[in-house]
This record gives structure tokens, sequence and C-alpha cells, in this order.
């Protein structure tokens, strides 16, 4: 039994990872008509990552769905809203200041700015960009999360939200310095990755689902969309302070 559903989750991953390898196949023998370089490697190291993608998986089906899902159901049964929105501020803030692809861009584009003489190029100087914009970045998420519950639980039209929030962005962006739009529009795609995810989606979830009168699937979800829309907005704010 226990084989079976390895089996399962295994041909489940390579399922999803075979788009990648077609594409990458096509290209390398119909338009660069090379060989694959250290072909060994490359196919070991695609092994690793169906193996690390099935675990994941599992892992976030086991672990952190369930989680995001009790704590946000126990806080609304608490009925204590000061509670539930420290909760949501925190877990927004935690969950990106750990987030792996922000901690790589944001010591990617303090390398960058020091190379670039934005910023002083000695070590202290980097280090103080780089933890800057993650601090922004996850400050960012946490009012996010935050906003997105109180959504929630005032039933409020998303698109409203939404669209007032790319309405804040665009007028942003004609007053940011130039050399923090590109970075600032990435960090919203970062912070959108492997943790925040499913811990912010099961706590819209789990929230909508204990408040009676909210549906899950209408109002349970779109706190991923905040959680990439403020970021912009914060690190653009925070190029203004830099840069000035």
């Amino acid at each position: 039994m226990i084989i079976k559903l390895i089996l399962k989750k295994l041909k489940s991953s390579v399922m999803d990872l075979l788009p990648i390898v077609l594409v990458i196949s096509f290209f390398q023998i119909v338009v660069i008509r090379q060989p694959l370089p250290q072909l060994w490697d490359l196919l070991f190291g695609a092994f690793l990552v169906v193996i690390g993608l099935t675990l994941f998986i599992q892992g976030l089906e086991m672990g952190l769905f369930p989680i995001g899902e009790t704590l946000a159901q126990a806080l609304a049964r608490k009925g204590s809203l000061l509670w539930l929105l420290i909760f949501a501020f925190a877990l927004g803030f935690s969950t990106t200041v750990a987030e792996p692809a922000l901690i790589a861009v944001a010591a990617e584009a303090a390398d960058i700015a020091a190379k670039g003489n934005l910023i002083d190029p000695s070590m202290e100087s980097i280090n103080r960009y780089a933890t800057g914009l993650r601090v922004s970045v996850a400050l960012s998420v946490g009012i996010a999360i935050l906003v997105g519950v109180i959504r929630i639980l005032k039933g409020w039209p998303v698109h409203y939200l939404i669209i007032g929030g790319y309405i804040m962005v665009m007028l942003m962006t004609i007053i940011a310095p130039n050399e923090i739009i590109g970075i600032a529009y990435d960090a919203g795609g970062v912070t959108t990755s492997t943790i925040t995810v499913p811990l912010v989606a099961a706590l819209g979830v789990g929230l909508a689902t204990t408040i009676r009168g909210r549906s899950p699937l209408l109002d349970g979800f779109g706190l991923i969309a905040f959680a990439s829309l403020l970021p912009m907005i914060f690190v653009m704010g925070y190029g203004l302070i830099v840069f000035k």
C-alpha cells in the first residue's frame, strides 16, 4: 500500500516536470543541435528534483496546509480579532523573511547595486541593503495578509482592493528611482513562493470555512494577490529612501 502511494506520488511529480524536460530537449536537439553537456549529472539532478518535489508536496499536504487551517479556525472560534490580526501579520512577515527566493534576489540586488556604485561597495553596506530590502518586503506581505484577513471578515469585494492597489503601483512607478523599479516588480513574484503560498492560502481557506456566511471558494482565496501586490509598493518606497 505504501509502495503504491509512493509510486503514485513519484509519477505525479514526473508528469509535472515532463513539459519542462520536453521543452529543453526540443531546443537542445532541434534548435541548438548539440548534445547535452554533462548528461549523467543532469539526469542525476533531475532524479533529485523529482524526489525533492515529491517530498515537498507531501510535506505541504501533511504539515503546512493543516497548520494554517487549524490555527485560523482556532483563532476565529476564540473570537479575538486582535490576536487573529496579529497572527495574520506575523505569519506573512515570518514566512516572507525566510523565503529562499527573496533571500537570493535581495543578495543579488545588493551586489549589483554595489557594482553599479549605487551604494557603498563595502560588505557592511551590501548586507545592510539586502537586509533592508528583505525586511521591507516582509513588512509589506505582513500588512497585505492583515488587510486580506480584514477583507474576509468584512466581505469586501477583492477586485476593488486589487484594482486600487495596482493604481498605486502605477503611481509609485512614476516617482520611484529607475534603479529600484525592476527589483520592486520582481519582489512581487518572489514573495509568493514555496513557504508563503501554502500557509497563506491555508489561512484564508481556514478562516473562510469557520466564519458563517463566508465561502471558502469566493472569500478564502485572494490573499496571495495581496502578498504579491504590496511588496511592489513598499520596495519602490524603500528605493525612494535609499537612492534619494
